[in-house]
């Protein structure tokens, strides 16, 4: 039984780890290389205070509090015998199709629906060329000459072999067996596991479709004499090697191309994962500082970010000031100044002054992680679109089998010599164009290139009904604090009474307030520091809630609240009265102020509109969309706001379950309603809406309950995201409508039906090359996406 316990022991019986110098040993031995605190990774000297014996063996910290960690959860540090985290590798990474993302399992291999290779949900820096890529490059380079060779006799041959016919069906035999069977093994394979699996799909009609030439070409040369005269081809039984070699190079030309392309739609991804430096350097309790892997920092650490570095995880400043590039996040083009307070977003980079900054969220939990995560999801997620073409897939690949087997038997009765020639010929050219390929990517390639785009423009979509339903919206509710405004309280204005002075006003009304916690009061201190006015320190402080401040400053019986606090005062404020009421107007929350019971003034503090709200309304308004404001703030502040930005439907005062009522009456009357906040309050509306979008800089609970959420907190976002919504799906049509009429017009087209009008027929390998462009168009149609807003 594991022990774990405080440990003390004599120098001479302490051991260190020589082979990796962590922060534990065993009794017995000696040494003084330093040792690795197995909770921060920081480097240690032996200290009996602080070691704990577990396992047998005995593990040095830095502090009590690393070793208080350690002493509940124990095996969360030394699981692995280890105290640094394994690296990120593709252990417990999931693969999913990208044509049907309810298919998922642990390890790589090939959907059982459509026997399309699996992909990681998630893709990773460090993985290298896709390894069926790699394979599939080597089979089509390796064969092609041997196929080019068989084009070749099969074109020519009866000028090279005048006579020797025969001959030449031996050596297109020889020549071809492998480009089938050895290139053209995975697709058989897969065609085999989609009748094994009861699930019909595009390697499926490739494998009947290679396999029924080939074998009927093995037939006609060994055993000629089977086949009737009427079969006879310029001297021998007529063979299709080349088509079966040629349907085989194009079809792994055509999956390479499409490989290549695939791999574009998860480049948003793999981008964002770059975007996390590799590591922090961190600020220990000693006053040294280190750099350290990302891995190893922990919420609460400070960590410094010197100019032109990227920094290390969210946190928040605790000194320095310096212009934060969020760009790559928020596709906010403009730096940011960060001072004291602020947040800052991990992966953004600082470019000029050095901050410190504690850790808040690391690991999963930074932004950086979150969007990564919903981005993948949204690309693994089903478009209400592509449900017809599912319905029509599922029926598909039987149809086209029986049309194959009608155009056989139709040409082999009704059509003229060599009546069963062209009907097997035919047969074989309509299973390969009729590949359903097209038709199952028509819309996951779309969704997975725009959400990528809409990623590094600081757009999320939590899913492709999202992408689809975000072009509907007529109506759209916002909030007002934090949505149209900053939510940050700024000051305003400070008001004088009557002989008095602004200035003392302002300093009277920050040195009471320093002792509170209120963001109002931040805001009056902040404002009176900027203007390097003589703070007095309050010599008593007692706060009133809901009504005001009250202390002494300066000898001074100073209070600041209220009309209620001023009335407990006994302080007449009605000379101020009108102005108070005129900044309420413009939306400002309004304190009085009064020393020794005798009016000096008002303070003025307001969330000011931030400065994208007016051009993102104008913007809205250009397209249709009707703007209504809902907030809880008080109905004259609200209808100020609204009036300054052109909002004729405001609702002030309301709760949530108001918000979440509005969200349906506007609903029963037809309005398709999106809800935009970023409160906790919030949420029952956003959930509810047909299109929730939260800000980015609110809440976690706001974020999960939406649809969309805007990184930056900025509503010109809405205006990008609806113009990515009209692209996408107007892409999609465009990928769905290619993908039936090829279909529509390929299938009789290879099944012959022009041939009494033209007197010619479509050859398998012209087939096989049209189906593997139509996959490859698709997709390439698709990338265009990413180009979209720039």
């Amino acid at each position: 039984m594991n022990d774990l316990s405080h440990h003390d022991h004599d120098g001479h019986e302490r051991h260190h780890d020589h082979g990796t110098g962590h922060g534990h040993h065993q009794e017995g031995g000696g040494g003084d290389k330093p040792f690795t605190d197995p909770v921060c990774g920081m480097k240690v000297g032996a200290d009996s205070a602080k070691e704990i014996r577990y396992a047998g063996e005995i593990y040095h910290f830095c502090s009590t509090k690393c070793m208080d960690k350690f002493r509940v959860a124990p095996e969360q540090y030394v699981g692995s015998g280890k105290p640094e985290p394994a690296p990120a590798a593709p252990e417990g990474a999931i693969y999913t199709c990208p044509m049907h993302p309810e298919i998922r399992q642990p390890q790589p291999g090939n959907c059982p629906i459509c026997g399309m290779t699996l992909e990681p949900m998630l893709p990773s820096l460090e993985e290298e060329e896709n390894p069926e890529l790699v394979d599939f490059k080597r089979r089509f380079w390796w064969t092609l000459p041997l196929t080019v060779i068989v084009t070749v006799l099969a074109m020519a041959g009866h000028r090279i072999f005048a006579g020797g016919l025969p001959r030449q069906s031996w050596i297109e035999l020889v020549l071809s067996t492998p480009v089938v069977l050895w290139a053209g093994w995975p697709f058989f394979t897969r065609g085999v596991q989609s009748i094994r699996n009861r699930s019909p799909n595009m390697w499926t009609l490739i494998g009947l479709g290679v396999a029924a030439a080939y074998s009927y070409s093995v037939v006609a040369t060994v055993t000629p004499s089977l086949f009737p005269q009427t079969f006879l081809m310029h001297g021998r039984i007529g063979v299709y090697y080349e088509a079966a070699a040629v349907i085989i190079s194009l079809t792994l030309l055509g999956q390479i191309l499409e490989l290549r392309a695939r791999s574009q739609t998860s480049a948003a991804i793999k981008s964002l994962l770059g975007l996390a430096p590799k590591t922090a350097r961190r600020m220990n309790a000693d006053g040294t500082e280190e750099d350290i892997q990302l891995t190893r920092v922990h919420v609460g650490d400070a960590l410094r970010v010197r100019p032109g570095e990227k920094v290390p995880v969210d946190g928040v400043v605790l000194e320095g000031e310096s212009a934060v590039d969020e760009s790559m996040l928020t596709g906010e083009p403009v730096p940011v100044t960060k001072r004291p307070g602020d947040k800052v977003i991990g992966a953004t980079i600082n470019s000029s002054g050095s901050l410190i900054v504690r850790s808040e969220k690391v690991g999963a939990q930074t932004m950086l992680s979150q969007i990564v995560q919903m981005v993948a999801q949204a690309q693994r997620s089903r478009a209400p679109m592509q449900r017809l073409a599912d319905v029509v897939a599922g029926y598909f690949v039987t149809i086209v089998v029986a049309i194959a087997l009608l155009t056989l038997l139709g040409w082999g009765f009704l059509g003229p010599e060599p009546s069963w020639v062209y009907g097997f010929v035919n047969a074989v050219s309509v299973l390969i164009i009729a590949c359903p390929c097209a038709l199952g990517l028509a819309t996951p390639m779309s969704i997975m290139a725009a959400t990528g785009r809409g990623a590094t423009q600081g757009i999320l979509f939590r899913d492709a009904a999202a992408i689809e339903g975000m072009r509907k919206i007529d109506t759209l509710i916002v909030d007002k604090t934090g949505t149209l405004t900053e939510g940050k309280p700024a000051f305003h204005s400070a008001v004088a009474a009557p002989g008095g002075n602004e200035q003392e006003v302002l300093r009277f009304a920050a040195s009471i307030d320093q002792g509170s916690e209120h963001p109002l009061a931040h805001a009056i201190v902040a404002e009176a520091r900027s203007r390097g006015l003589p703070l007095g320190k309050p010599e008593t402080f007692e706060s009133s809630s809901g009504i005001g401040v009250r202390g002494i400053v300066d000898g001074k019986h100073i209070a600041l609240g209220n009309t209620a606090l001023m009335d407990m005062e006994k302080v007449d404020w009605k000379p101020l009265a009108r102005q108070a009421e005129s900044l309420r107007l413009e939306g400002a929350s309004v304190m009085y102020l009064a020393a020794d019971r005798q009016l000096l003034g008002l303070v003025a503090v307001s969330d000011p509109v931030k400065q994208t709200t007016p051009e993102a309304l104008a913007t809205l308004k250009e397209a249709g969309i009707t703007v209504v404001m809902a907030t809880g703030d008080g109905l004259t502040t609200a209808k100020s706001v609204g009036a300054k930005l052109g909002i004729a439907e405001v609702y002030g005062e309301v709760k949530p379950q108001d918000k979440l009522a509005l969200v349906e009456r506007l609903q029963a009357q037809g309005k398709t309603v999106a809800m935009a906040g970023d409160g906790i309050n919030d949420s029952p509306a956003l959930a509810k809406a047909n299109v929730g979008i939260a800000m980015g800089t609110g809440t976690d609970v706001a974020i999960n309950s939406a649809h969309v959420t805007l990184v930056k907190g900025d509503l010109r976002g809405i205006a990008r995201a609806r113009l990515l919504s009209l692209e996408t799906v107007r892409n999609m049509r465009q990928n769905l409508g290619f993908a039936f009429v090829y279909n529509a017009l390929g299938i009789p087209l290879a099944a012959g039906l022009l041939y009494p009008f033209s007197g010619r027929l479509l050859s398998p390998m012209i087939a096989a090359l049209a189906m593997s462009l139509s996959s490859v168009s698709v997709i390439t149609n698709a990338l265009r996406l990413r180009g979209t807003g720039k």
